[in-house]
């Protein structure tokens, strides 16, 4: 009992898991009314509807990605790294370039979206009257215009509470708009028009509260440095495309399942998909704001060579997030069915979570919880090879495996049927996963031998 004893002490102190759980914990609050949203929406507009409201939203924020340079990364790394050693001139040029990147990259982004989406309604939607619903909705690429700047700026300087209030506004102004169209009569017009509003609190929101912290992180006047204080361009370069390839990547390997889906077969099946992911958040939603809050802190232990905090931290994430996956995903597998898909009688009323119309989306949601089980108790693979300087292996690792996934989806889908795109979904997350783990852990083992340094408090 004394070992347990002690090992419960030794996690309460760790400050650095402290910082991490607690930044984590300010994200969580929207993200379970996002999920509650996205339940009320799918019983609002029903399957086929849902299917395609999750085809146009999905589509504008694919092409937004592929022209992305991911600058969150590239400020959480370059800028992350500065104010280690207290370089703030540094620090501020890092974010003046990110900023002047990411704002040029949207404006072709929403460009790029007024060409293609024709091809979107054609190909995707199957109906070309809907176009103008893309282009609606993309006006979210402008309020976005230099957002993954901004986000980067509050995770390295540690207001995670505030970017908690902007998520929760966000969630909280869809929601009741959603309400009021449900009291008034559903479309997809009017839900979409929602869904835009929420994009442009969380667009807008990140960009004016980062503007408000910077002068106080990093002094007034902080863009106007020396621009020869940035770290060299090719450098510089090479990391942003390596992040913007990878984002690309991405959309093509995981984050199209819905249009893939209803590419290959119906609006139906995407709405199948749809629901299976929005549950799938169940399983991720405690832990997807680690990423962004552990990912700084590993730039920290890196930068100062803190290796045995690094695999501390590491640890323990891993457990928390393993019994959280673990727990839910038994919990899915034995009730899942009824709790989700059954009605329920309280107070002499009947309601359901989903109706029984969405019943084929739990079979999608048993398969890809494998692959996504493996991501999440995992979660920290891709952010320590970034840490290393190492996004070209990631970017290596990712495109491979994406390659595989799609070359094996022309192959099988649509003869297989549409849950082989789940099949073909859990096998990429687990490839990619596990190879960027082991290379990633390699590498910080050999850095560590070359260069041990004693530990101190961060």
């Amino acid at each position: 009992m004394s070992r347990l004893a002690a090992v419960a002490q030794s996690w309460l102190e760790d400050r650095l898991l402290r910082r991490v759980v607690r930044n984590s914990t300010y994200l969580f609050a929207s993200n379970v009314i996002a999920a509650v949203l996205s339940i009320v929406t799918a019983n609002l507009l029903g399957v086929g509807v849902f299917g395609l409201l999750g085809i146009i939203t999905g589509f504008v924020s694919n092409v937004n990605r592929l022209l992305s340079f991911r600058m969150g990364d590239v400020v959480v790394k370059y800028m992350g790294e500065a104010l280690a050693r207290g370089e703030k001139d540094r620090a501020g040029a890092v974010v003046w370039m990110a900023g002047l990147i990411e704002a040029g990259t949207s404006l072709v982004a929403f460009a790029a979206l007024l060409l293609l989406a024709p091809l979107g309604a054609t190909f995707f939607a199957k109906d070309a009257t809907l176009t103008r619903l893309f282009v609606i909705f993309g006006l979210s690429i402008l309020a976005n215009i230099t957002t993954e700047t901004a986000t980067g700026v509050l995770q390295v300087t540690n207001h995670f509470r505030s970017q908690a209030l902007i998520n929760l506004a966000q969630s909280v102004v869809v929601a009741v708009l959603v309400l009021v169209i449900a009291a008034r009569g559903a479309s997809l017009e009017l839900v979409l028009l929602a869904y835009l509003a929420g994009k442009v609190v969380m667009g807008l929101g990140p960009i004016f509260v980062s503007l408000y912290w910077l002068p106080r992180a990093l002094g007034a006047g902080w863009w106007r440095v020396d621009r020869k204080l940035l770290p060299p361009w090719r450098e510089l370069a090479k990391f942003a495309i390596s992040t913007n390839f990878s984002g690309t990547i991405n959309v093509f390997a995981r984050d199209s399942e819905v249009q893939w889906v209803g590419f290959f077969f119906d609006n139906n099946v995407a709405g199948y998909y749809k629901t299976a992911l929005a549950i799938i958040n169940l399983v991720v939603m405690p832990i997807n704001p680690f990423i962004g809050t552990t990912y700084p802190e590993i730039t920290r232990t890196i930068a100062s060579r803190q290796w045995i905090r690094l695999r501390s931290l590491l640890r323990r994430v891993t457990l928390i997030a393993a019994a959280w996956t673990g727990a839910v995903a038994v919990g899915l597998m034995l009730f899942g069915r009824q709790v989700l898909f059954s009605d329920w009688t309280l107070f002499g009323h009947t309601f359901h979570i989903y109706s029984s119309s969405f019943l084929p989306a739990f079979d999608v949601l048993l398969v890809i919880l494998i692959g996504y089980s493996a991501a999440n108790i995992l979660f920290w693979n891709r952010p320590l090879l970034l840490a290393q300087g190492l996004a070209d292996y990631a970017l290596k690792v990712s495109f491979w495996t994406m390659l595989g996934k799609v070359a094996l989806a022309l192959m099988l889908l649509p003869r297989a049927g549409y849950i082989m795109e789940a099949i073909l979904l859990s096998g990429y997350f687990v490839v990619s996963v596990g190879v960027m783990v082991w290379f990633g852990m390699k590498t910080a083992r050999q850095t560590e031998a070359l260069d041990p340094r004693v530990e101190t408090e961060i």
